[in-house]
């Protein structure tokens, strides 16, 4: 868990490895809701047509939000994460997720750590870019 004070821009967050099988991604539509079928049948003409089913963008997303949250702890939290959808990761391959500061400032009597989040497949490629926020105490 990191202090403010012992933050520095360039810092790298934890890595976080996934790789859903089809299985886990048809888990996911029941827990979000999104049954959208190149998620999850493989016949869909559209998961046929791209070569697999892919990962939900909003797993990534969430996954995005494990690594910022993981490493703020207990002693922090987050104020916000986004990120864009950019490139597609097939079921049953693996990507991982991390993140750097990027900045620091202090606002208002809070303290807040600016980051670069993203998803990146095994080929490097960053498939879910984005950003967080977060605020640190003392």
């Amino acid at each position: 868990m990191p202090r403010f004070d012992d933050v520095s821009i360039g810092d790298s967050l934890p890595t976080l490895t996934k790789a859903p099988d089809r299985a886990q991604l048809v888990l996911y539509c029941a827990g979000s809701g999104d049954f959208n079928p190149l998620h999850w049948d493989q016949s869909f003409p559209q998961a046929v047509a791209i070569g697999d089913n892919i990962v939900h963008g909003r797993m990534k997303w969430s996954t995005l939000g494990q690594v910022v949250s993981d490493w703020v702890g207990a002693d922090g939290w987050v104020r916000s994460v986004s990120c864009q959808y950019k490139g597609m990761d097939p079921q049953g391959t693996e990507w991982t997720a991390t993140g750097v500061v990027t900045g620091k400032r202090e606002e208002d009597g809070r303290k807040f750590v600016d980051l670069d989040v993203w998803t990146q497949n095994a080929a490097g490629q960053r498939t879910t870019p984005g950003t967080a926020v977060v605020v640190l105490n003392d």
